[in-house]
């Protein structure tokens, strides 16, 4: 169920790390919570280790007198914490909500499959989250994933042991000084599902456009139609949603080339205004989200040929050398800047 071969799950000894461990919501109050923990920290992705103790034995009178049933309650705890997705606490990251969309990979692979042509060798990938997108776009000769929750970049950081070229970083998309640095910059920045959480998104894009070499990508990824913001969008923290128009218009604005805006997933449009606007639903359900990554592979084939538009649109950004903007007279490259300042245009 975990792919951890343990010699011996029913320790009673744990040594948790305590930030981890209070970001686990835990439902057994008996001897399931120990395949709860150990299924749980699996799937967080914790480097478990076994280490050796003394003890001292017991008769059977001084046991704990558990019993034939015990054995049936943890292999029943083992099969339900095995399709649970309830690994991460409520909190202002919306972790339980990406941890259940980690539970569709072939989605999460055809997004990746969209944007890989536009990645190149130097990459920046602005909230990495729960590793979605990050293993499906790996290895690179650099790959920076950066977050602003610190228990995302500890499940990041795991994910680096035995990838040399991976890195992490803290990186708040609204403060430019908290970008990592390249030692030859980056040529491509991604930024899925980021700006539209942010009040500012023009600080937002400039920083993005000022982590980029000259003729660097900037790939974005927004929610698409104002029309269709409902529940979905306030439980997920979402400001705005964007349309074609106002999304080249900040991006232009920012000092960015657009090259290409897509539209991508339109099968979910229908689906998001049932949950969101209709039902007013608070989170997706586990049913759902498995039936969406079933059928992902169908979706692909007949996404470009369904009337509705794409719930998501993705912009191809290029920076544009800041020699030609000054030549022209156009917006010359912002400084970095933080929430509350305004941009300096000439």
């Amino acid at each position: 169920m975990t792919n951890l071969n343990l010699s011996d799950m029913e320790t009673c000894y744990k040594a948790v790390r305590t930030q981890l461990l209070k970001s686990i919501p835990i439902e057994s109050n008996d001897f399931r919570i120990e395949p709860e923990l150990t299924i749980k920290l699996a799937k967080r992705h914790a480097r478990i280790f076994e280490v050796p103790i003394s003890y001292s034995g017991r008769t059977y009178d001084e046991g704990k007198k558990i019993n034939w049933r015990d054995g049936f309650r943890a292999l029943f705890a083992i099969a339900r914490f095995a399709v649970s997705d309830q690994i991460y606490q409520r909190d202002i990251h919306g972790s339980h909500i990406l941890g259940r969309l980690s539970r569709a990979p072939k989605f999460n692979a055809w997004m990746a499959d969209t944007i890989r042509g536009y990645c190149r060798n130097r990459l920046l990938e602005i909230r990495s989250g729960v590793e979605n997108l990050t293993c499906k776009l790996v290895p690179r000769p650099k790959y920076v994933a950066s977050d602003i929750n610190p228990l995302y970049l500890q499940t990041l950081q795991a994910l680096s042991a035995d990838r040399p070229y991976l890195k992490t970083a803290f990186c708040d998309v609204t403060d430019g000084s908290s970008f990592p640095s390249a030692e030859e910059g980056f040529d491509t920045v991604i930024c899925l599902n980021v700006i539209e959480h942010v009040e500012h998104d023009h600080i937002a894009l400039t920083n993005l456009r000022n982590a980029l070499v000259d003729g660097g990508t900037a790939v974005v990824l927004v929610p698409q139609g104002q029309w269709n913001f409902g529940t979905l969008d306030k439980v997920l923290g979402h400001q705005r949603r964007y349309s074609k128009k106002s999304l080249q218009q900040l991006a232009e604005g920012c000092g960015f080339k657009v090259k290409e805006i897509l539209e991508f997933n339109r099968v979910g449009t229908p689906a998001w205004f049932l949950n969101g606007k209709v039902f007013r639903r608070n989170t997706f359900g586990l049913f759902q989200i498995w039936m969406l990554d079933l059928l992902t592979p169908v979706f692909r084939r007949i996404d470009p040929f369904l009337p509705f538009p794409g719930l998501s649109l993705i912009a191809v950004l290029e920076r544009k050398p800041i020699g030609l903007e000054a030549q022209r007279g156009g917006v010359l490259p912002l400084p970095a800047m933080e929430a509350g300042e305004s941009p300096q245009v000439a």
